[in-house]
This record gives C-alpha cells, sequence and structure tokens, in this order.
C-alpha cells in the first residue's frame, strides 16, 4: 500500500475537476482503496481559488495553499479542519492502517488537539489501545466541535484529554450538522407552539381532534407501505401508537410493538429476523434485484443494543427531541431487524421520542406519517439517498428461496451515518403538523359542532343524519344532491335543506382546507 493517492480521472463515478487532487476523506478513501462512500467529496486545485474554496458540481474545490503532505496524518488533518467528520470512513482508514502509524501521529504533537483527538477515535472505534501512555494534565478538548455539530455535554476522557460529546457510542453513533435550516427549525420552538395552540381548546374537543389525527397517521403509515389493513388491525395500531413513551425503549418494548403490529400473522417470525432482509424487487425467475439490504442477521442483536444505549444517553440529555427522534427512527430503518413491519414500527418510534421527551402535547400524535405520505417521492428520496450509496459496500449473494445472504462484514455501514438530512426532513414534517394539521382540524371540528348544534336546534334527527347531511352538502359544493335528498332525506322540506345548506355555508365557506 502506497500512501501516495494515486490520481484518477473519477472518484466514485464522479469527474474530478481538472487540475485538482484528492484531499482529505477521499484521498484516504483512494489511498487505502476503501470500500465505503465519501459523502463530501474534496480536491485542491493547483492554482489560487477567489475565497479560498468554490464548489464545483458534487465537489468542495480548495486552494492551492490549502494541499496537505500526501500522508494519512496530512490528509486526516485537513479532513478533521476542514470537511464533516465523517465515522465510517474514519474507522476503515483505522482498519487499514498499523496501530505504530496512528500512534507516530499522536507522539509526533502530543499536546496537540489534532493529535489528541485521532487519539480518541481511534480507540474508541477501533476498542484497541494504543502503545502509548495517558496525555497528563493538559487542557481538554472537545471530540466534536459543539458549534458544528449537535453534541451531548461531553465525558472527560482522562486519558486523551478529550470530552466524548459524541450523540452515540462504538456500536452506533450518528452525526448531525447545526446546519442553517435545523438551527432555524429550533428557533420556531414548535413544542411550544403546539402547546399552546391546544391550550386554547376543551378537553373534550381536543380528544376528538387528537382521535382523528391518530386514526390519519395510523392509515397512513399502513398505506406508504401499500397496505389497506383491516379496522380491528388499524385500531390496535393506533393504541400502541398511543401508549408511545410510557415504557422505556428497549429491546422487549420494540418487540412488543412489533407483535402488536403484526398480529397472529403466522408467516411472520416473532423477535429479530434471522435471516437476511431486502428491499427491492425480484425477477420472474425468484432472484432477488435489492435496491438496499438490511444488516445481516449475526449482527442485528448487537446493533439493536447499541442504538437503545444510544436513545438511553440522549433521552436525559438537552439535544433537541427531534433530532433525537431522527437518529434513532432512521438508524433503526437502516438496521431493518425485522422480517416485516420495519417501517411502520420506524416511523412508530418518531412517536415514541416525542412523547418521550414532552414535545408533543398530552394525548396527541402528531401525523407524521400523513405529511410523509404526501410528500412520499421526498421521504423515500431522504431513505435513498444515504442506503442506496451502502450497496456498493455490500457483497451478497442470492438464496434459492429468493432471499439474499451477505458475505462480508458490513456492520459499520449501520452504527455510523449523518442524520443530518434525515433530521431536515423530519423537522419539515413535524413543522406543518404544527402550523396546519394539528390547528386545521382543531377548526373544522369547531365549524362540525356549528353546524351540528344549528341544524339540530333548527330540525330535531339522528345525529347520523346531521352528519351525513353535512358530509353530502361540503361534497357537492355547499349544495344536498337531489339523489341524496331522494334517498335518505326525502322527509325534508325545501325550507328545511334550504336552511340547512345555508348552516353549513355559514359554518364552512371561510374554511381554507
Amino acid at each position: 500500500m502506497s500512501e501516495d493517492p494515486k490520481q484518477f480521472e473519477f472518484f466514485q463515478n464522479e469527474p474530478i475537476p481538472d487540475g485538482t487532487s484528492l484531499v482529505g476523506w477521499s484521498a484516504l478513501a483512494q489511498m487505502y482503496d476503501l470500500r465505503v462512500p465519501v459523502r463530501e467529496l474534496s480536491c485542491v486545485s493547483e492554482r489560487h481559488i477567489k475565497g479560498n474554496r468554490r464548489s464545483h458540481e458534487k465537489w468542495q474545490v480548495f486552494d492551492k495553499r490549502y494541499k496537505p503532505t500526501d500522508t494519512l496524518a496530512g490528509h486526516l488533518e485537513f479532513a478533521f479542519k476542514h470537511e464533516a467528520i465523517d465515522l465510517l470512513v474514519l474507522k476503515k482508514v483505522f482498519e487499514k492502517v498499523t496501530p505504530e502509524g496512528v500512534a507516530a501521529i499522536v507522539q509526533h504533537s502530543p499536546t496537540g488537539a489534532f493529535s489528541r483527538r485521532v487519539w480518541f477515535f481511534y480507540e474508541k472505534l477501533m476498542n484497541r489501545t494504543l502503545d502509548i501512555g495517558d496525555a497528563g494534565k493538559i487542557s481538554a478538548v472537545d471530540a466534536l466541535d459543539p458549534e458544528l455539530y449537535f453534541t451531548t455535554e461531553g465525558r472527560l476522557s482522562t486519558r486523551h484529554r478529550v470530552y466524548d460529546n459524541l450523540l452515540g457510542h462504538r456500536d452506533f453513533c450518528p452525526i448531525v450538522r447545526r446546519t442553517e435550516k435545523l438551527e432555524s427549525f429550533i428557533g420556531l420552538d414548535l413544542e411550544a407552539m403546539a402547546k399552546k395552540i391546544v391550550g386554547k381548546v376543551s378537553g373534550q374537543l381536543l380528544s376528538r381532534a387528537a382521535s382523528f389525527l391518530l386514526l390519519a397517521d395510523s392509515q397512513a403509515s399502513f398505506a406508504i407501505e401499500g397496505e389497506r389493513p383491516p379496522l380491528d388491525r388499524l385500531e390496535r395500531w393506533g393504541r400502541a401508537i398511543l401508549e408511545a413513551g410510557k415504557r422505556p425503549l428497549n429491546q422487549t418494548e420494540i418487540i412488543r410493538l412489533h407483535d402488536i403490529l403484526i398480529g397472529e400473522s403466522r408467516f411472520t417470525k416473532r423477535g429479530y429476523r434471522d435471516e437476511g432482509v431486502f428491499l427491492g424487487d425480484r425477477t420472474h425467475e425468484n432472484q432477488p434485484l435489492p435496491e438496499f439490504i438490511g444488516a445481516r442477521e449475526s449482527d442485528v442483536l448487537m446493533l439493536m443494543t447499541g442504538l437503545n444505549e444510544f436513545n438511553n444517553r440522549l433521552r436525559g440529555s438537552e439535544i433537541d427531541a427531534v433530532i433525537q427522534a431522527a437518529c434513532l427512527a432512521f438508524g433503526f430503518v437502516y438496521i431493518h431487524p425485522f422480517t416485516d413491519g420495519n417501517g411502520r414500527l420506524h416511523r412508530c418510534l418518531i412517536h415514541h421520542v416525542l412523547a418521550e421527551r414532552g414535545f408533543t402535547p398530552t394525548g396527541v400524535v402528531f401525523p407524521v406519517s400523513s405529511v410523509m405520505l404526501d410528500r412520499i417521492d421526498d421521504y423515500r428520496e431522504t431513505l435513498r439517498s444515504h442506503s442506496a450509496p451502502l450497496m456498493n459496500a455490500i457483497d451478497w449473494r442470492p438464496l434459492p428461496n429468493g432471499n439474499v445472504e451477505v458475505t462480508n462484514d458490513t456492520a459499520d455501514l449501520y452504527r455510523y451515518f449523518d442524520a443530518t438530512a434525515n433530521a431536515e426532513f423530519l423537522y419539515e414534517c413535524v413543522q406543518r403538523t404544527v402550523d396546519k394539521d394539528l390547528p386545521q382540524e382543531i377548526d373544522y371540528l369547531k365549524r362540525h359542532d356549528q353546524a351540528i348544534s344549528k341544524i339540530m336546534n333548527a330540525i330535531e334527527m339522528p345525529d347520523r343524519l346531521a352528519e351525513n347531511l353535512i358530509a353530502y352538502i361540503r361534497q357537492n359544493d355547499g349544495k344536498l344532491g337531489k339523489n341524496k335528498r331522494a334517498k335518505e332525506f326525502s322527509e325534508l322540506t325545501d325550507q328545511e335543506v334550504e336552511a340547512i345548506e345555508g348552516f353549513v355555508r355559514e359554518a364552512f365557506d371561510d374554511d381554507e382546507s
């Protein structure tokens, strides 16, 4: 292996800009022939660049002054200083180099912030101790810059004099960058907005609104999977969602939720899967055509234990609840621990975190699944943009039963990922529920009750008929259709029909829903 990254015309199927050379994570991936996607592509120009860097298609092109030495230390230092941290690439680099090579970086500058961070990450990710004495009494540094990343309070590693402020740990550690979009969402304080909305509503009206929102979310969650479940299964799943956050999330609770989802199915194994799983199609000969492959079945328990430990670390922290929910839920669906029901359970975990952290008002479920269904292409692209590039790092073979078997070690692909895009998408969904869905449902019920009250005061009839009248009139542009009147409401006089139509129009005419 040479530490001189060879220049190629293409890198990961992307043309390298003319007059540049790979740098940072891209150079390290090329240098060590890594089979993992580099999410942030960087190169350094042979010339000076106005403003020191510029964007060129998918590349960040840096001024020639940024060119480091073509060594492990040089490109690592560039990546740590100028690129987003990529734990997956970093772990794979560490697997390729010798412990002595990493120790040399530390010993070259034993008190330097960069070298101590490299040392900390090596021992943490590799679960291996270098033959180096402890750092001693020097100023501690953060593993991640809190101004650039969402971080925990940090636990001091006295050996390295580094604050471990990562969101997770060795077995499961997503990264979320502090983007302008996420900072803007947090600044809206959607939690307070939602509680202010429901605080102005009577308990009885809020209960009805919550029921409709829960039903909408449950129906949408099944619809995303292309299913139309029977009403009893839908209601059972709705009750499970209402329990979100009431029990600590652990292996037992996740399997309990999965049991509720699957019900008495004879064809779905209870508990974590003991076979491969993939998303995609099959040929006419039943050969798999996977778009994405979940974690190896032998890794599922370890990864799910890591995911639960990650959640336990954040549940009592100051980390934003939506960011925690995004990391947990999307991390879960990438692992894909069950043979079926992973998508619905993934969305249920969002409700779990938001309820447990007190983000959603008590008894109210934000219908994020409804928003995801409305934005199904964006939702799928959010999932696909992360999962699709991983396929180049997964070796698999088809099985006679039409399933797949993973034949290489893939656990790190599910341990380390950047969840920033996931968090941004989920926040967009939550914002819509607070800005539109929740107040719109409450407003509808108020208008509906107004119309019902006036109808019942004018004409005595069963509640069911009054409900039907409102629905039919609204569906027919404010008029009761002739067929409906002849079949169900023949007893009404023309004057009564005209009055009822007026009540409905008065209640709903300025409704923008």
